[in-house]
């Protein structure tokens, strides 16, 4: 492993108190006119003014996203050390990095990127040949924001589908190719949404997708019933047969995918994030109907294995943190089902690979990994590097090795090959990142909540900083989903902790770190738990004296984007600055925009009873911004291409940050052009939206950096 050069690792780039701050003046914001839009839930009249800006399409909306860029760009070309920032970025990005190897036919493919590629390059080789490049997305698009958003293999490795997405969108097209030759070889699908590719031997592959929504709300519009396509090779998309879902069977999600032996079409059905029904197909013989394994959505099931006319299934029916069962796949219903890898106290996923299962393990949002033969017979605990996050427990049948990634805050993704024979793990890759982990400590700790709950935290920082309440601390949470966060490696962290800053991550509420039990207390109306458990690890950071209001900043995305949201508003006076990412904002109407509608069982709606929209009403950040409040510096961000969570939360909630705020601090939005919710966004773009989220942090601080 690299180290620091000495200059870094000698702390030559320290964080410096400016000897007298700038005199803070506010700025001036763009006028965002409002309109008199009133909406009434079971007696309440509530006041939408920025209603207008849902249209994102509008040319009004659009010189709304001009001006704003105009003022947040401009207050951020004036940091004097922003650009030394996005330098030294640049530099630690600037390494070569691969992903783990995988075998398609004659080729052994991988993912390479030089250093600062927009994105990721896949080459393959045949066993001791040279290398070759099989695709460079780089060439999709000039900006690098055309990206491949996935690529499934026919089981002989002779053809492939690849998924493209453009300017960050969820919508993809599929192109085909021979694998062989490289060439196209019949017309680019369209129109594809929250899909994989999954084929049928040779002759075609499943994939699903949504209606496109009417021309003008491409982005907003909701998407309402999922469908499962086949796509037969060598005909029109517009033959493509349904295969399930569409108003016939209306669910919102739906995924079909053929088991490695080809005998079978899995698919699973789901009306909200959480929750799926099973559905299985026999493919050996011609016209068999599409059976129902599990019906109903409150649990949740995948099958992970097939062998030998049996189906190995994962499931949390009976069992929260799950097991794996197994039954003969002609009548693989829940009453057939017979435990082969029982519930423990840890969460569990499973991934298969060389007749073999691996039980990944979550202990205090660490991995712990097991690994079990087919009949449930433990072979061995896998003995990872350190305490940390390890994934890629999975692979063909016929395989003898795997290859796993390691990572910690402090360990650099680093893949391992592993022998599923002897259970011997050796280094693959290791990250070429200048980064000396000797120099940096991680460790957990536990906080107690506002309601009693014990909380976890791993804090991450440079080994000797002083702990006076003056160290600049990021804190970052996400609390929904069943989400995990564990311990991985972020270049950008890099920025924050050699200059003597802190990295903390809550594991919150309403994640999955301790299994459904967790998720559920984090749901619906005990949504504010998750609120209560940041605020309380701001509070204990305080408190130990790792930092104070004056240099806590906190960040999240998406649902973690409603985190900081909710926590600002309640909040304003126990954080300096505030970065909420992509955010679920407007809590009363997130549900009539694209998918939303599958997030109310983390959420619930508005319209499900008076009790519901009071309980949403009294933490939604759109609704919650009070006039004459002095709001901590703030940067939002947004893709104006995201047609997951709509920009128009993250427009209301700035136009309304704005116009409420009494301080002096900035509150800006920074919206990215032709970006989405985040996938598939070249490296360039990361690297300068990295930058200024840390000279925003910085400057807000009354700090410089010294680079």
């Amino acid at each position: 492993m690299k180290k620091l050069l000495p200059s870094i690792a000698a702390g030559a780039f320290l964080f410096a108190a400016c000897d007298q701050k700038p005199k803070e003046e506010a700025l001036v914001y763009p006028e965002t006119k409002k309109m008199d839009q009133v909406d009434e839930y079971f007696g309440t009249l509530v006041n939408d003014p920025y209603r207008w800006l849902e249209d994102d399409m509008s040319e009004e909306t659009k010189a709304w996203v001009v001006a704003q860029n105009e003022v947040s760009f401009g207050y951020l070309d004036k940091i004097p050390f922003r650009d030394a920032i996005k330098t030294r970025l640049e530099g630690l990005w600037n390494y070569e990095k691969y992903s783990a190897p995988f075998v398609e036919g004659a080729y052994t493919y991988f993912y390479k990127n030089d250093g600062l590629q927009n994105q990721y390059v896949i080459y393959r080789q045949k066993e001791g040949g040279e290398p070759e490049v099989f695709l460079d997305p780089n060439s999709f698009s000039a900006d690098g924001t055309t990206s491949l958003a996935g690529i499934n293999f026919t089981k002989d490795g002779s053809l492939c589908a690849y998924q493209i997405s453009e300017g960050g969108s969820d919508w993809r097209k599929v192109i085909v190719l021979n694998a062989e030759t490289k060439a196209v070889i019949e017309d680019t699908l369209i129109d594809v949404k929250f899909s994989g590719i999954s084929w049928k031997g040779n002759e075609g592959f499943y994939y699903s997708s949504y209606e496109k929504p009417k021309e003008g709300s491409q982005l907003s519009g909701k998407t309402q019933y999922h469908k499962l396509f086949f796509h037969k090779l060598g005909t029109k998309q517009s033959e493509d047969v349904l295969v399930f879902g569409g108003e016939a069977q209306p669910r919102r999600y739906i995924g079909g995918g053929v088991t490695e032996d080809g005998l079978f079409l899995v698919i699973s059905a789901a009306n909200a994030t959480y929750g799926n029904e099973l559905y299985l197909q026999d493919l050996s013989k011609p016209g068999s109907k599409i059976q129902t394994l599990v019906s109903g959505f409150e649990n949740e099931h995948d099958v992970i294995h097939s062998e030998n006319g049996q189906l190995f299934i994962q499931t949390n029916l009976d069992a929260p943190n799950r097991r794996v069962v197994v039954a003969p796949a002609t009548k693989a219903t829940p009453d057939n089902w017979t435990t082969l890898i029982a519930e423990t106290e840890n969460p569990l996923n499973v991934g298969s690979a060389g007749g073999n299962l691996f039980c990944n393990y979550l202990k205090d949002a660490v991995s712990m990994v097991q690994q079990y033969d087919l009949a449930g017979k433990l072979i061995r605990e896998i003995e990872l590097p350190g305490i940390g996050t390890a994934a890629g427990f999975g692979g063909k049948r016929n395989e003898t090795e795997l290859y796993y990634t390691f990572t910690s805050y402090v360990y650099p993704p680093t893949i391992f090959k592993f022998n599923m024979v002897d259970g011997s793990s050796s280094v693959y890759k290791q990250s070429g990142v200048q980064f000396d982990p000797t120099q940096y400590e991680s460790k957990q700790v536990f906080y107690t909540s506002k309601d009693g709950t014990r909380v976890p935290m791993i804090i991450t920082h440079k080994k000797g900083i002083e702990l006076n309440g003056k160290n600049p601390t990021m804190l970052y949470g996400y609390g929904g989903f069943n989400v995990s966060l564990t311990p991985s490696f972020s270049t950008s962290n890099i920025v924050l902790m050699e200059n003597g800053g802190i990295y903390a991550v809550a594991n919150l509420r309403g994640g999955g770190e301790y299994g459904d039990a967790w998720h559920d207390a984090g749901t619906q109306m005990k949504k504010q738990n998750v609120f209560d458990d940041f605020i309380a690890a701001a509070e204990f950071l305080i408190a130990e004296k790792y930092t104070s209001t004056d240099y806590l900043a906190i960040a999240g995305g998406s649902n973690g984007g409603l985190l900081v949201g909710a926590c600002m508003t309640q909040r304003p006076e126990l954080f300096k600055v505030c970065f909420p990412a992509v955010g679920v904002l407007d809590m009363l109407r997130y549900h009539k925009f694209t998918a939303g509608a599958g997030w109310a069982y983390d959420y619930g709606t508005a319209d499900d009873s008076k009790e519901m929209f009071e309980y949403l009403y009294g933490y939604s950040p759109v609704h919650n911004v009070k006039a004459g409040t002095a709001y901590p510096a703030t940067m939002v961000t947004t893709g104006d291409h995201d047609d997951r969570v709509v920009p128009a939360h993250s427009f209301k909630f700035a136009a309304a940050l704005q116009a409420g705020h009494a301080g002096t601090a900035p509150v800006i939005i920074r919206i990215e052009t032709k970006a989405g919710h985040g996938a598939g966004k070249p490296t360039s773009m990361i690297i300068a939206e990295q930058a200024d989220k840390w000279a925003f942090m910085f400057q807000n601080m009354g700090l410089s950096i010294k680079y």
